[in-house]
């Protein structure tokens, strides 16, 4: 049975920032389930008998090889798609996570081509539909963390 096509998937989405306004994303490659060479922030799915928050930190770092600070958790959203004829059902617990920008690399080079730092008003094209669906709905929560912080 495959999560989100024979029953719902849970995953922990992640929008790390660097505490100067910019996020990080990175661009899937073609050992992705779907959506290969758009561009994504990261997430995983979740573990059985792993709470969201262990969950979400275990998969900033082996996405980006770091450590992460969880800044906040938004609300749950269901993702309901359609990807290559097939639909899929997601439960999302997306969390927005600092990281120290020195200490990311791509880790995980069978999934991730490339990552690249990008201002909200800036991303890269194309994007991951459960980005441009998180953008349309969710944006101001990613926009308190969109501005360098002043010391």
């Amino acid at each position: 049975m495959k999560p989100g096509i024979d029953y719902i998937g849970i995953t922990t989405p992640f929008y790390c920032h660097d505490g100067d306004g910019n996020f990080l994303l990175h661009k899937r490659s073609n050992a992705c389930r779907d959506e290969q060479g758009y561009w994504d922030f990261g997430g995983g799915r979740l573990q059985f008998g792993e709470d969201p928050a262990e969950g979400v930190l275990r998969e900033v770092y082996e996405e980006y090889g770091c450590q992460g600070e969880i800044q906040e958790q938004l609300p749950a959203q269901s993702i309901i798609r359609t990807i290559n004829s097939q639909k899929t059902h997601w439960l999302a617990v997306p969390f927005i996570i600092k990281v120290n920008r020195d200490e990311v690399k791509l880790n995980d080079k069978d999934k991730i081509t490339e990552i690249g730092w990008f201002k909200l008003n800036k991303l890269p094209e194309p994007l991951h539909t459960g980005v441009q669906y998180t953008m349309s709905k969710f944006k101001y929560y990613l926009e308190k963390y969109s501005h360098k912080k002043k010391l």
